[in-house]
């Protein structure tokens, strides 16, 4: 196998999803973290995410998946707004609790962070000798 034929990524760099829900593994972390900075309803949650994260290829069920399990574990509350016209919409608001998450979110994706840039000096340092397919 050469070093460049990847088991785990396909050659768009979008996620591969082999296993359910492995391309989401995330979701709940930039939910609490575009619901930090105001509150939003999910159709603009979603609409964030894919303008936000160019690397993200937000998927609506696993959004509100994860909203309902955030909301369901007191990290997030709803409420509806319907003074507007149209139908009424469900925002979402991150709470104390969330923040406390986010924070232990932040903590494992620093230390992830530091796993993949090992990962990435070491790949460097071993493909950086290789010449050809057969090396």
């Amino acid at each position: 196998m050469k070093p460049t034929d990847s088991i785990g990524s396909p050659k768009d760099g979008k996620p591969k999803r082999s296993r359910k829900g492995q391309a989401y593994r995330h979701t709940p972390a930039f939910i609490l973290l575009f619901l930090a900075r105001e509150d939003l309803y999910g159709a603009s949650l979603l609409q964030v995410m894919q303008r936000e994260l160019p690397c993200y290829a937000a998927d609506t069920a696993a959004v509100y998946r994860a909203l309902q399990d955030l909301e369901t574990r007191g990290a997030v509350r709803s409420y509806w707004e319907t003074d507007i016209s149209g139908p009424a919409r469900k925002w979402y608001r991150i709470t104390d609790k969330g923040f406390e998450q986010l924070a232990e979110l932040k903590q494992d994706i620093e230390m992830r962070m530091r796993n993949f840039e090992s990962f990435i000096e070491l790949y460097e340092k071993i493909t950086a000798n290789v010449s050809g397919p057969d090396s």
